[in-house]
Order: structure tokens, then C-alpha cells, then sequence
């Protein structure tokens, strides 16, 4: 019987149409330079160890660590690999036999003559023969899965990562926005009492102290609106950190300085370092080990059962192993017609793969365009910041020499209400670059998937004990 059971086994697999091939990331993606485009050099020197230290800010450092340790979204991807990790384990325990014991007691009692007793006790075993590899295919598909999890758990480490680094960013900033409205208010009070002096002098008209006192009411509003922003950059971080955003949260006076881009690696790195590409290529093949089992569902498969048991009148003869009873079953079933629902399952897992294939080089462009972008991006904002910090020098000394002028009587006061609103505005593009600067340096660390360190409690071998 087994050599018949080998002999139609070795003939329908010779029948059966190829399985699919291995996947190789070349044969359906770009050619991709072995430098970056927009800086053929940022890509030399060792890997950044860790960027979120590399601002030298010891509270941002602290930040991330406490996100790690609070943030919900983070815990639900903790949850959503935990979950993976189980259904592959439940996809692996399909490759070994099953063991089962039951105990049964049954009691009658006719309506004439004695009741009696029957005690039954049974042992049974039952295993699929992986003849196809359906059974594994389908096991380390779910393992592949688990994998991709695991890395969408970094990505979303990483994503929080950044999330805080950005948001601590626009907390400084809100609060330098707002240090710049209060200076501009107390400007604009100094401005409205030498205006008031000058009128009593006779020396200004007294459209010029509306004129003063307007600003200064306009300088207030604008103060009211950079406190408020303030406070809700403030609850916008406490939410990612999980705590309650009461908006008293610690600020930093500045931001962090930045050093020169180098160490980035090279686009083909991208491919092996960003955790959702990773996890796209494991979803690929965990869709081609599919193929290959729907394919197998289509052929006979081989089960083995046993079962062993015995029973009595009295519990005692449970024990009795004379009256054992034992069997061993081998069937071979093979699909006639199910409708068509067994071709149709081949194709979806076909057509499955085909769009994890897509899904695949979309991933991998999107992360190239990304990291393109930022670092691109970053000559240009640097270019930038230096200029407006030019320009908020010039308006700076632009107002000194107004106010002293204003003061002698030689400036209107309209003249030296333009010159703060000069040197506000240029302060105010000059403080947003450089936050814009530093929030596109950590734009390019999360498109390259720079290293960090980061709170051990989200370490997914350390969360499962591995």
C-alpha cells in the first residue's frame, strides 16, 4: 500500500505545473545608482550610530525613551507583532501529529431490572503527511509574516522616534515665536510712551499715538495667538509621550546645531535598513510560499490515524489491557469537484503575489524619493537659513538706527513701525527655517532608517523573551 501511495505521489507531482520562482529584489525594481543623486558624497563614512543623540540634546533623548514607554500607538504595534508571532505558531503546529484522550461514563437505567454502568477511556492520534508541502509552505508563509511584523514594529519605532524629534522641534519653536512677541510687545509699549511724551512736547501729531497704540494692540493679539500655539505644540507632544497634555511640559532654548550630512550609505543600503521595505519583501515571499500551497490543494493528501481505548462495566477495568482495543488508518483523499473552489484559491494567491510584487516596488520607490527629498532638501534649507539670518541681521540694525532716529524727530512713526515689522518678520522666517532645517534632518534619518538607541521595553526580543 505505501509503495502505491509513493508511486501515484511521485506521478502527480511530475504533473503538476512549476512552482513559482525565487524572488530576486532585481529582476523588478530600477537600476538604482550606487550613490545618491542629489549628494554623490553624504553617502561615505560609517553609519550615523545614533541619531537622536547626534542632536546633542540630552531632553530629546529622554523624550523618545519616555514615548517608547507610554506611547499607545507604539503599544498597539507591540500587540499587532505579538499577534503574528501566535498565528505563526499556529500555522507551524499544522506539521505535527495531533494527541487527544477522552474518558467516558455512561449510566442506564431501564424501567425493569438493574442499572449498569459503562466506562470508556481513549487515546487518539491523528498527522497530515506533508506530501505536496502545503502544510509547510502555509507554516513559513505565517513565519514570513511574523517577520514583516517585526519590522513594521520598527517602523513604528522609528516613526515615533521622529514624531517626538519633530515635536519637540516645533515646541521650540513656539516657544521662540513667542519670546519673539513679547519682545515685539514690549517694543511696541516703549515705542507708544515715547510717542506719548513726544505729543505732550507738541513735537508728533496725536494720529501718531493712535497710530502707536494700534500696534501695540495688534502686538497683543499677536502675543495672545504665539502663546496659545505654544501650548498646543506643548499637549501635542505630551499626547505622543502618553501623558496628560496639561501643556507643562519642560521647553529647550534652542535648537540643536546641526553638523554636516555624511554616512548615509548608498541606495542599495536603503533596501536592507528600511523596515517597511523589509517587511514588504517578507510579505512577497510569504505570498509566493502561498502559491506554491494552493497549488498543492489541488493534489490527494495523506492522513494517518490511531486510536487506542478500552472500557467495562466497572472504572476498574480501564486498566485492563487484555480488553485494549487498538486501530491504525490510513486515508488518501483527492478533490473531484469542489466548484471550482480550489482553482479559484490558486488564482487569488496568484494574483495576491502579483500585487505584493507591486506593493514590493512601490515601497522601494517611495523610500528612494524620500531619502532623495530630504537630503536634497537639506542643502537647500541651509542655503536658506543662512540667508534669512542675514536678513534679520540687517533689520535688526535697520531698527536700531530708526528708533534713534524716531528719537531725535528725523523718523515718522510710521517709518519706525515699519522697521519693526521688518525686523519681526525676518526673526520670525529665520526661527521657522532653522526649525524647518532641523525637522527635514530628521525627515532624511527616518527615510534612510538611521539607528537609535531607545527604550528597551519595546525591544521585540526582549518583549518575547527571545
Amino acid at each position: 500500500m505505501r509503495k502505491n501511495l509513493l508511486t501515484l505521489a511521485t506521478a502527480l507531482t511530475a504533473a503538476s505545473c512549476a512552482s513559482v520562482p525565487a524572488f530576486e529584489s532585481q529582476d523588478v525594481l530600477p537600476q538604482a545608482p550606487h550613490n545618491w543623486s542629489s549628494a554623490p558624497d553624504a553617502g561615505d563614512g560609517p553609519h550615523v550610530s545614533d541619531w537622536v543623540a547626534s542632536f546633542n540634546a540630552p531632553r530629546l533623548v529622554s523624550l523618545v525613551d519616555e514615548a517608547f514607554e507610554g506611547n499607545p500607538s507604539l503599544a498597539q504595534s507591540l500587540a499587532r507583532y505579538d499577534s503574528a508571532r501566535a498565528s505563526a505558531r499556529i500555522a507551524g503546529a499544522s506539521r505535527l501529529p495531533t494527541l487527544g484522550v477522552s474518558f467516558g461514563h455512561t449510566r442506564n437505567e431501564p424501567n425493569s431490572g438493574p442499572s449498569s454502568d459503562q466506562f470508556s477511556l481513549g487515546l487518539s492520534s491523528s498527522w497530515e503527511v506533508d506530501l505536496w508541502g502545503r502544510v509547510r509552505n502555509n507554516a513559513n508563509a505565517a513565519d514570513l509574516d511574523a517577520e514583516a511584523a517585526a519590522q513594521d514594529l520598527r517602523g513604528s519605532q522609528l516613526s515615533i522616534a521622529g514624531l517626538v524629534s519633530k515635536a519637540w522641534l516645533d515646541l521650540t519653536e513656539a516657544r521662540l515665536q513667542t519670546e519673539l512677541a513679547e519682545r515685539d510687545f514690549t517694543a511696541k509699549e516703549n515705542a507708544l510712551a515715547l510717542t506719548e511724551r513726544r505729543f505732550a512736547r507738541g513735537l508728533v501729531r496725536s494720529s501718531d499715538v493712535r497710530t502707536a497704540r494700534s500696534a501695540l494692540a495688534s502686538s497683543e493679539a499677536a502675543l495672545a495667538s504665539r502663546r496659545r500655539a505654544e501650548a498646543s505644540s506643548a499637549r501635542s507632544l505630551e499626547t505622543l509621550l502618553g501623558r496628560y497634555p496639561s501643556a507643562r511640559i519642560e521647553r529647550d532654548e534652542d535648537f540643536p546645531a546641526l553638523g554636516e550630512l555624511a554616512g548615509l550609505g548608498s541606495p542599495q543600503d536603503l533596501l536592507t535598513r528600511r523596515p517597511d521595505v523589509i517587511a514588504a519583501e517578507r510579505r512577497l515571499v510569504a505570498a509566493g510560499l502561498r502559491v506554491d500551497a494552493a497549488r498543492a490543494a489541488l493534489f490527494p493528501s495523506l492522513s494517518l490515524s490511531a486510536s487506542s481505548g478500552t472500557g467495562g462495566a466497572n472504572i476498574e477495568d480501564l486498566t485492563d489491557i487484555d480488553g485494549l482495543l487498538s486501530s491504525l488508518t490510513t486515508s488518501l483523499t483527492a478533490p473531484i469537484f469542489r466548484g471550482g473552489q480550489l482553482r479559484a484559491q490558486r488564482d487569488q494567491a496568484i494574483a495576491n503575489a502579483e500585487l505584493q510584487i507591486a506593493s514590493y516596488v512601490q515601497t522601494v520607490l517611495g523610500a528612494w524619493q524620500e531619502a532623495e527629498n530630504a537630503i536634497y532638501a537639506d542643502t537647500i534649507l541651509a542655503s536658506r537659513v543662512d540667508s534669512l539670518g542675514r536678513a534679520f541681521e540687517e533689520a535688526a540694525e535697520a531698527e536700531e538706527l530708526v528708533t534713534q532716529q524716531y528719537a531725535r524727530g528725523v523718523a515718522t512713526i510710521f517709518d519706525l513701525l515699519n522697521a519693526y515689522s521688518r525686523r519681526i518678520s525676518a526673526e520670525s522666517q529665520y526661527i521657522s527655517a532653522r526649525r524647518a532645517r532641523a525637522a527635514n534632518r530628521v525627515d532624511l534619518y527616518l527615510a534612510i532608517a538611521g539607528d537609535f538607541s531607545a527604550a528597551a521595553s519595546a525591544d521585540p526580543a526582549a518583549h518575547t523573551g527571545e
